[in-house]
């Protein structure tokens, strides 16, 4: 649960932090201009999602939902460091906003559930796992950024090395199922 937030915290961050020099960059506008396109459409639809699921989340298997973000954010990451139209590269921004929603609320919920004697400490623990995942995915793209020449390049290159994350997203969540098989056949 603790790599589930780290790597939500990363993820969500990676993206929310460079999408304004991405957006800039790779548009050919200005500062403001990129502050407003890029994280602007990244938390428009980041809210928007998580408002939909505060709606109609109970429909949904949480793990799986959790699974398909990690998908869709592989996907968002994907096209924001691969494919070269500036346009659809900033639309991945959006994508991605869309697939971190549920992540940060949605490993929450898991841990309640799956921990109910958790507690305070727990909260405190996901919450510390949180922000270093918040610390460690934009240092990871700045830090990729620079040693691969910086720019638009760099940046793209930058975001592509971020895909780390959601891949450990989906690792995180294939060890919690077998957790729960071994505690179901015990």
């Amino acid at each position: 649960l603790l790599a589930l937030m780290l790597a939500s915290g990363a993820a969500e961050q990676a993206m929310a932090q460079w999408a304004s020099l991405f957006a800039e960059l790779g548009l050919g506008v200005s500062k403001a201009m990129g502050d407003l396109l890029g994280p602007c459409l990244f938390a428009v639809a980041m809210g928007t999602t998580r408002l939909f699921y505060g709606k109609f989340g109970e429909r949904f298997r949480l793990t799986r939902l959790i699974g398909l973000s990690a998908a869709l954010c592989v996907v968002s990451f994907l096209i924001v460091s691969l494919v070269p139209n500036a346009i659809i590269s900033l639309l991945g921004c959006g994508l991605c906003g869309v697939s971190v929603a549920i992540l940060w609320p949605g490993v929450l919920s898991l841990s309640a559930r799956d921990c109910p004697q958790g507690g305070t400490a727990m909260f405190a623990l996901l919450a510390l796992a949180g922000d270093v995942g918040c610390f460690v995915g934009p240092d990871l793209v700045g830090a990729a950024s620079d040693a691969l020449g910086g720019g638009s390049t760099g940046v793209k290159l930058g975001m592509l090395a971020a895909l780390v994350f959601p891949v450990m997203l989906f690792a995180a969540l294939f060890i919690l199922r077998r957790l729960r098989m071994k505690q179901k056949d015990a």
